[in-house]
């Protein structure tokens, strides 16, 4: 039995995993929430009580800029506490890993921000970011990587974010604003590995921000099986081979049963 979710969806997609050769991850906010990362469009989302700063928005103004800093070291506690101990105990993230530890999994591609799947244990390199990491900042100038405590022990201090220490420039966290640019080296690294799989494998996104929805559906048309894994609809369900509703962990569990026996 296979509680929370279509049983027979389970075993599809148990069947696909087992039958694959090379599969591409692709997750989204819905991955992190069991972990006691807060998704972004719920109505408990993160911008319900605060509309997102784009990218121009933060370039024009300093008071911007602060909020934006501000904002990160309000909610930073529940992402330390995450990477620390919620990833730990993650149903998705576990299945993930387990997944990755086949040697079928070229590469994980997600749209989070937590480096929660480095911190599971899946290594940096086959992870790609399409939206960067709110783990650490990096310099709009150089580049130049800053960690958090740094900043934060200077915006206690004087009120706002330091200068970058390399060149003076402005310090942003490495993430990807709207607004922003999408990071090119990503975004075609995401599209190599998505024409390469025979199974794309959708977890927890609502598939609904682009460009980094449009990958499940070149999938698709390339030829490879597109299997969703989400609590709600998705768009891009009509094009997908296997769609099961509901929680990642428990849409594993047979899969996981199976290779355990």
């Amino acid at each position: 039995m296979t509680p929370g979710v279509d049983e027979q969806a389970a075993a599809e997609l148990a069947s696909a995993l087992q039958a694959a050769a090379r599969i591409v991850v692709f997750t989204g906010a819905g991955v992190s929430t069991d972990c006691g990362i807060p998704d972004f469009r719920s109505p408990t989302g993160i911008w319900q009580d605060n509309k997102p700063i784009s990218f121009q928005e933060f370039m024009a103004s300093e008071e911007m800029r602060r909020e934006a800093w501000r904002r990160k070291f309000a909610i930073q506690p529940s992402f330390e506490a995450a990477e620390r101990d919620g990833v730990k105990k993650s149903p998705a993230h576990s299945a993930i890993r387990t997944l990755y530890e086949t040697g079928r999994v070229s590469a994980v591609i997600t749209q989070n921000i937590d480096n929660l799947h480095q911190a599971s244990g899946i290594p940096a390199d086959d992870v790609v970011e399409l939206h960067g990491n709110g783990s650490y900042a990096a310099c709009l100038d150089c580049g130049t990587r800053h960690e958090l405590p740094f900043i934060r022990e200077r915006f206690d201090d004087a009120g706002g974010p330091p200068p970058c220490t390399a060149c003076g420039g402005t310090l942003k966290t490495a993430t990807i604003s709207f607004g922003q640019s999408m990071p090119q080296e990503e975004m075609l690294r995401a599209q190599a590995e998505t024409l390469a799989c025979d199974l794309f494998l959708a977890l927890g996104s609502s598939l609904v921000v682009h460009p980094a929805a449009t990958l499940p559906a070149l999938a698709a048309q390339n030829g490879a099986r597109l299997a969703i894994v989400n609590r709600e609809e998705t768009p891009l369900d009509g094009h997908a081979e296997i769609v099961v509703r509901g929680d990642i962990g428990v849409a594993f569990r047979p899969w996981l049963s199976a290779r355990a026996r």
